[in-house]
């Protein structure tokens, strides 16, 4: 188990490993500005997605195996607007909507040995609460609480001691970063990176707008214009309080 010592502030960090824990592809835009900033200084930022996003469209013609097929290569080409390679993108396997009915053992060890073996130094993933449990939708609220109990136990060798034989040690994660949080604490400036945030956005075609209910592999127009002014004026809001242009805003946890 290593202990780094690290800048007070993320936005100092180089050289660092990141993680960023989403149930689905395109849950790591609540960070996107921040990874991206991150990846600008020379760090190694890898995203694990919970589930392969199979169910949600509109679209009568569309199947669960080509709408999972769509969301990989979506994810893909956002990731690529962050400047993070395929590569570094790690898919669990699980179906959408189905998080919280996975083996919790088995779920927490699969995140387990995802944590030691990339040892990062953050972690990124919603949150799960700190004086209360905070309320999330079903697959979003078991990842939350998936990845801090792996947070917890990945430090601990009597944790899966069988991970010990495929020579994953143990690995003490010094910071996590929750985001959707009701209870900000740390507000990362993105204004040289909200251009990033806002292609990653819309490289999720499928996700946003008229496409969820009638898939086409372009953005609508409007669409677009739309997401850019939403995202710019929100992000504005956020950041405002704070002298920023723009900001991200998550909870800030040693120990989660």
């Amino acid at each position: 188990m290593q202990r780094t010592d690290l800048p007070e502030r993320l936005e100092e960090w180089t050289g660092r490993t990141i993680a960023c824990f989403g149930a689905h592809p395109d849950d790591d835009l609540h960070a996107a500005g921040t990874l991206a900033r991150l990846r600008r200084a020379g760090n190694d930022v890898h995203l694990v997605m919970y589930t392969n996003d199979d169910k949600g469209s509109r679209d009568r013609s569309m199947t669960g195996k080509r709408l999972a097929k769509i969301r990989r290569a979506e994810q893909e080409a956002a990731a690529a607007c962050i400047d993070i390679p395929k590569g570094n993108l790690h898919w669990l396997g699980h179906r959408d909507g189905e998080l919280e009915y996975v083996d919790k053992r088995q779920l927490v060890e699969q995140v387990t040995s995802m944590i030691r073996r990339l040892s990062p130094h953050a972690i990124f993933s919603f949150d799960p609460g700190a004086r209360f449990e905070q309320f999330h939708k079903s697959d979003h609220r078991a990842a939350a609480f998936v990845t801090v109990d792996a947070v917890r136990a990945a430090p601990w060798h009597l944790y899966f001691p069988e991970l010990l034989d495929e020579g994953l040690e143990p690995w003490q994660v010094p910071s996590c970063f929750f985001f959707d949080s009701h209870e900000p604490n740390y507000w990362v400036d993105i204004s040289a990176t909200i251009d990033a945030k806002i292609e990653a956005f819309c490289s999720h075609v499928s996700q946003f707008g008229r496409r969820v209910d009638a898939y086409e592999p372009t953005l609508h127009p409007d669409d677009r214009t739309g997401f850019e002014r939403a995202i710019r004026a929100y992000t504005a809001t956020v950041g405002k309080p704070h002298g920023f242009a723009h900001a991200e805003a998550f909870r800030r946890a040693g120990d989660p």
